[in-house]
């Protein structure tokens, strides 16, 4: 097929694209910049999808079977109105639309399925009702036009190019002999997906008829705790994990923040927990991911070739230093 992805460059678009080169699909990437790294099999777009009028000129006399809809911007928030301006700049050939939201879109909550309610048009945070918001808009189009659309609510991405300073934060901790911060109870539930299942649940997607119109959770199916995580990545390295218990309110008030700067729990992974279930992926996508120790084990043979990343440890020296310790839980 004739695939565009937008945003080919990074993390989840850079595994897409050498996927469904594998599979022989003509692939397009359309992103800011005027050339890019992945071949020359693959075509160039330049052009800001948050802006419409670029939008419709870069994609002018163009026509695709598939889109893989994956980007969002940081800095200014991709809107309902940016995507739903994509859907028409691309016309109304497609075979497929497939819409990269998350499991933020649920805004809060335990077990969710697909039919849950997603966050209201006034949630508190901009990515929430961003991404919420754009599936309700990506579903009215498949109601009133037929876009058929396929929406992917994937929780913590982790794997090789991650972007977000999460596993090499911990690696490099443990790596150095360092004790994990752990705040609080360590008790947060927290659930992962492979980058490299997400990639392929999507390129299913493409092909399989019953998921039009449908939205997905996709993620290994158990939850785990925070400190099961800091385990997985300490067994993923073989390195022994020492954990320091302080609570979540004092490390608040001491500056930090789960997106930092001044991180204690690697980037956004101290966030009250929503979890999902993924039962639906299993049976009509026929999803299986892997197991997370494997996912961690491929990451970290990345992570210890391409880990450049100067880890700084002056915020939580300050915490070991100066924080009241909690007693770890009673079993």
């Amino acid at each position: 097929m004739n695939c565009l992805v937008i945003g080919g460059t990074q993390f989840i678009g850079r595994m897409m694209v050498a996927e469904l080169l594998k599979q022989d699909h003509s692939v397009s990437i359309l992103h800011r910049k005027p050339k890019h790294d992945l071949g020359r099999r693959v075509k160039n777009i330049m052009a800001d999808r948050n802006n419409e009028k670029a939008m419709k000129a870069a994609l002018a006399g163009k026509n695709f079977d598939v889109v893989f809809d994956n980007v969002y911007d940081w800095e200014r928030g991709t809107t309902a109105a940016h995507v739903e301006g994509t859907v028409r700049a691309i016309g109304n050939r497609l075979h497929r639309y497939i819409f990269m939201s998350s499991v933020a879109a649920y805004g809060d909550g335990l077990n969710h399925h697909e039919g849950d309610a997603l966050a209201p048009d006034d949630a508190p945070e901009l990515y929430v009702r961003n991404k919420a918001m754009s599936e309700r808009a990506l579903f009215r189009l498949h109601q009133r036009m037929g876009l058929p659309v396929v929406t992917l609510r994937p929780p913590y991405i982790y794997g090789p190019g991650n972007p977000f300073y999460r596993e090499a934060y911990f690696w490099d901790r443990l790596r150095a002999g360092r004790s994990i911060i752990l705040p609080g109870d360590g008790r947060r539930l927290m659930q992962f997906i492979y980058v490299k299942d997400l990639v392929r649940a999507a390129l299913k997607a493409m092909d399989e008829p019953n998921a039009i119109g449908h939205a997905f959770n996709i993620a290994n199916a158990r939850p785990l705790s925070q400190t099961e995580v800091v385990e997985a990545l300490a067994k993923a390295c073989n390195k022994p994990v020492k954990f320091v218990r302080i609570p979540r309110e004092y490390i608040l008030r001491a500056g930090g923040h789960p997106m930092g700067p001044k991180l204690y729990f690697g980037f956004y992974l101290d966030n009250p927990p929503i979890t999902q279930v993924t039962a639906k992926a299993q049976r009509v996508l026929k999803f299986k991911p892997a197991d997370f120790s494997t996912g961690l084990k491929e990451t970290y043979k990345w992570y210890t070739r391409h880990n450049s990343h100067k880890a700084d440890y002056e915020f939580e020296e300050k915490l070991l230093a100066n924080a009241p310790v909690m007693m770890p839980a009673k079993a």
